[in-house]
């Protein structure tokens, strides 16, 4: 199977449920979110920069800052997440083929057509998932109770 190429949703999940787990106390700095995830602080504040511009979460600078959720988990659903990281991108890996290649653009065009339609049938699905579920699905795969440092 493929290896996705944008990882953005994921790590944007990843990063939501942690904050929004009770076992984190206050803000979260970028370095444990990141630590967390298993990639640089930069790539984290990258991906959180949109969820942050449409206020699902905050950060404040400074030695005591971090990263903090701004409305409840049961409020955030998975939908809203991808909108904002995944936005119009396809969901399919479409090609842009030779314009003058009749069989290229008829391709190109019935698989843009698919594209939306799996794009709407996974938002409609993400929609039905919130934060505060991963939080609950994650809790019964074998918490440790420690985080990463």
């Amino acid at each position: 199977m493929a290896t996705p190429t944008n990882t953005q949703f994921a790590v944007a999940v990843h990063v939501l449920t942690y904050l929004a787990d009770a076992d984190v106390p206050g803000p979260v700095s970028s370095d444990e979110l990141a630590a967390s995830v298993n990639a640089s602080p930069v790539y984290v504040r990258r991906v959180l920069t949109p969820l942050r511009r449409s206020g699902i979460v905050t950060s404040t600078p400074g030695a005591h800052g971090g990263w903090v959720l701004t409305r409840p988990a049961e409020t955030i659903t998975l939908a809203e997440i991808w909108r904002l990281v995944q936005g119009d991108d396809p969901v399919l890996g479409l090609h842009g083929p030779n314009p003058r290649c009749p069989t290229g653009v008829g391709v190109n065009r019935a698989l843009a057509a698919l594209d939306r339609e799996l794009a709407d049938a996974v938002e409609a699905r993400l929609g039905e998932v919130t934060v505060a579920d991963v939080v609950r699905d994650a809790s019964t795969v074998g918490k440790t109770g420690r985080r990463p440092r």
